[in-house]
Formats: C-alpha cells, sequence, structure tokens
C-alpha cells in the first residue's frame, strides 16, 4: 500500500506528481539539476563577462586579495618555526599578493612584481605553500587577458624561473617544485581557454547586434516602400477625380459668369452630375483601397476572407471609361493572352496621371491620344497632348509641384519597365512607357 502524499506547507508552491518508481529520489534529482544548471548559468554568465567592465571590479578583487593573503599568512604560521618567514620574507610576501588588487588592469606588472618577489622568497627558503594560491591567481589572470603565444612564452619563463630557484634551495625541493608546477601549466591552459570563450562569446553577441540592426534596418526600408507605396496610390487615386471635378467646376463657372442672362441650366446640370459621378466613382474606389490596406494591416497580406472584399485592381477593360472621362482618343490593343496584373495596374495608373496632368497643364478642350499595345513580351504606353485646350481659370499657374511624374516612374520600375516623360518638339507633353510582361529570374 503507497503511502499517502504529504500535504504541502503554506508556501510551499511545488505541485505533487503521483508516485512513479521513485518519487522523491526523481524530485530531488530534478530539482539538483535545475540548481546545478542555475549555478552553472551564473557561472558561464561570470566567465564570459569581460573582466575591465566588470561591475564593481576594484573593490571585488580587493576582496579576494585580502582573502588570499589572509590564507598566505594562516599557510605560513602552519608551516612551522624553520620555515617561518623572517621580515624579510614576510615583505617579499606581501609585495607578491598585495598587487593582485590591480591584476586585470595591470597583468603584466603585477605578474612581474610577483615573480621578483616570489623567487627571492623560495629562495629564502621560507614556507613555499604560502604564496601558492596568489601566484597561481596572477598565472591565470594573466592568461586569460593577454594573447596566447604571450602566455605561453611568459608562462614557460615562470617554470623555468621556479624550477631554476627551487633546484638552488635543494634537490628535494626542486623534485617537489617539479612535481607542484604541472599547477601552473593547468592554469594557464584555464586562463587561455576562457580567454577563447570569451572572445566566443563576444563575437556571438556581435553577430547578434548585427542581425538585429540588420532586421530593423531591413523592417524602417519595408516601411519607407510601404509609406511610398500608399502615397502613390492615394495620389493616383485622388488626383485624376479632383482635376476632373475641377475642370467640371471650372465649366460651370464659365457658363454662369459669361452670360449671366443667357443661363444654359443643361450645361450646368451636366457639369453638376458629372461631379457627383466622379465624386461617387473616386468614393467608391477610395473604399476598396483603403479596404485593401486594412486587410494588409490585420496580417492577412491581401487574403481576405470571402466576405471580405480585396478589391478589384484597375486593368485595361476599365481604360475605355477613364479616357471617355477625359475625351481622349483612346487605342487598345492588348492581344489575346492575360497579361500579368502588375503590368495592367501600371498601364491603368500610368495612363491615369497623364491624362490628369494633360487636363491640368493642357486646360479644357485639349487634345489627348492614348495607345495601349502589346509588342512581343512589352507592353508600350503612349500618352500624347497638343497642349491646345483653354487654360483653366484661378491658380493653376505657380502650383507647387507634384509628384505624377515620378509617381509613373516608380509605377513603371515596378514591375522591371522604363518611362520618358518629356514636351513634344511641336507643342504639347507625351508620356512614353515600356512594361515587360515577363519578370526576370531571380539569380542565384
Amino acid at each position: 500500500m503507497e503511502p499517502k502524499p504529504p500535504k504541502p506547507s503554506k508556501g510551499d508552491t511545488a505541485h505533487w506528481s503521483p508516485p512513479s518508481s521513485a518519487p522523491g529520489r526523481t524530485a530531488a534529482r530534478r530539482s539538483g539539476a535545475a540548481g546545478s544548471g542555475g549555478r552553472l548559468g551564473g557561472v558561464l554568465t561570470a566567465v564570459s563577462r569581460d573582466p575591465l567592465s566588470t561591475p564593481h571590479r576594484t573593490r571585488n578583487d580587493a576582496i579576494i586579495t585580502a582573502v588570499i593573503a589572509v590564507a598566505a599568512v594562516a599557510a605560513a604560521f602552519l608551516a612551522g618555526e624553520e620555515r617561518r618567514p623572517d621580515a624579510l620574507g614576510w615583505t617579499l610576501l606581501a609585495g607578491a599578493i598585495l598587487p593582485l588588487v590591480w591584476r586585470r588592469s595591470h597583468p603584466y606588472a603585477v605578474l612581474a612584481v610577483g615573480v621578483l618577489c616570489v623567487a627571492p622568497y623560495h629562495a629564502l627558503d621560507n614556507a613555499h605553500g604560502a604564496p601558492m594560491a596568489g601566484s597561481m591567481l596572477a598565472v591565470y589572470t594573466f592568461a586569460s587577458l593577454v594573447r596566447p603565444l604571450h602566455a605561453v612564452l611568459v608562462g614557460g619563463a615562470v617554470v623555468g624561473l621556479t624550477l631554476t630557484t627551487m633546484f638552488t634551495v635543494g634537490a628535494h625541493e626542486g623534485l617537489e617544485s617539479l612535481r607542484t608546477s604541472g599547477w601552473i601549466i593547468v592554469f594557464l591552459v584555464v586562463g587561455m581557454d576562457v580567454r577563447i570563450y570569451r572572445q566566443y562569446v563576444a563575437s556571438m553577441v556581435a553577430r547578434a547586434e548585427h542581425a538585429e540592426r540588420t532586421r530593423e534596418e531591413e523592417a524602417a526600408r519595408r516601411v519607407a516602400e510601404e509609406r511610398i507605396r500608399i502615397a502613390r496610390d492615394l495620389h493616383d487615386l485622388l488626383a485624376h477625380s479632383i482635376t476632373l471635378i475641377g475642370v467640371q467646376t471650372s465649366v460651370a463657372s464659365h457658363v454662369l459668369t459669361v452670360d449671366p442672362d443667357r443661363l444654359d441650366r443643361a450645361a450646368i446640370a451636366k457639369a453638376l452630375d458629372d461631379i457627383a459621378d466622379t465624386c461617387r466613382a473616386a468614393r467608391g474606389e477610395l473604399r476598396t483601397t483603403l479596404t485593401v490596406l486594412r486587410t494588409d494591416a490585420t496580417g492577412t497580406h491581401g487574403r481576405a476572407d470571402a466576405g471580405t472584399p480585396s478589391g478589384p485592381l484597375p486593368e485595361l477593360a476599365s481604360l475605355p471609361e477613364l479616357t471617355a472621362a477625359s475625351g481622349a482618343r483612346l487605342t487598345l490593343r492588348p492581344g489575346a493572352d492575360r497579361l500579368p496584373p502588375a503590368a495592367e495596374v501600371a498601364a491603368y495608373r500610368i495612363v491615369q496621371e497623364s491624362l490628369t496632368n494633360a487636363v491640368r497643364h493642357g486646360g479644357t478642350g485639349v487634345g489627348i491620344d492614348v495607345s495601349v499595345e502589346r509588342r512581343g513580351d512589352a507592353l508600350h504606353v503612349a500618352v500624347l497632348d497638343d497642349g491646345a485646350g483653354e487654360p483653366l481659370p484661378a491658380a493653376t499657374p505657380g502650383q507647387a509641384p507634384g509628384f505624377g511624374i515620378v509617381g509613373m516612374r516608380e509605377r513603371a520600375r515596378s514591375v522591371g519597365g522604363t518611362l520618358l516623360a518629356r514636351p513634344r518638339p511641336d507643342g504639347g507633353f507625351e508620356v512614353l512607357a515600356v512594361l515587360p510582361l515577363r519578370q526576370p529570374e531571380p539569380a542565384a
């Protein structure tokens, strides 16, 4: 019969699990592993930290030096009367241990002072175990801070000097020093290994920071591109409709001001109806664009649900209606094959912006020819105006330069095409674009 589980104490947050083979031993192993993992992580963190940027470095090194000094004094007294240091011995021992406070900031100087003090200390046959801990700490710190080649050369010199000194004291002391000199090599190797580990951790941190900066720069670049795309879409969407509304409003104003006694009600009504139709079309297209943007913002990247309209993209089939609103003559030969949607959108927007500019700068009655033809693997778009219309009243001259041509060039570049916008020799303006229908294969 299995024993009942003990009731947890008031502050105990551990949960009792049903006994399997040995629940007590399993829980102990788990807690011990977690504790050892936490201690190991703390040790690795302390070891991998830059020794010169450790917080409270001087205070900690002073405490460690004081502990080593106490241990050295105790070892000197425990060695017996015949090996207990005299005044010179105590001075040499203090000179070898006290500089350890500055061992990280001046590793070469501290090791040199230590060797110069420890060598005569041992030569005077003082308690040989007293300076051992300080010497090993100085050797380890030196090896963990300097280049490995320097550590090997200096370590070999220290071992050679130690053996030479101890053999001058006596054969027994020399052999004993030869046996214990392995600890110097051990601390040298450990110090060099710690230095390599710190360099590895620093390189991994630098690589992670570089990757994070790259991700931030890529995110900023995408945000900038998205802002430009939204600005271009809104410009293409609203500029054409607002320009047409301005033209129609100018027509109505002209009819009202030229001959108020002979009011052409039909012309005014038609102009107002055209304004209302243009506003409705612009509102619908703006709603569609905002729906697509909101769908992208929710993380679906344009893949809306069945009940969420993703919005129809402009296509060449809509060009007759677009050109008719501006009174332009259209030549449309898209070919029999289905065109890429990106090329159709780019062609539609280029024609739309070109019509907007022609009406805005050429005025009412300007003659516009639009040609969209497929020639081989490219779509050729041409919009030409004669600039012979009546100038729009009010503030058309002196307007701030817009972003229409810049947006058209960006549209063409977005599908790998080119665009040329320039004045015509015989008057007017022309926009010529070549839009490839096959995107180039990405390089491996």
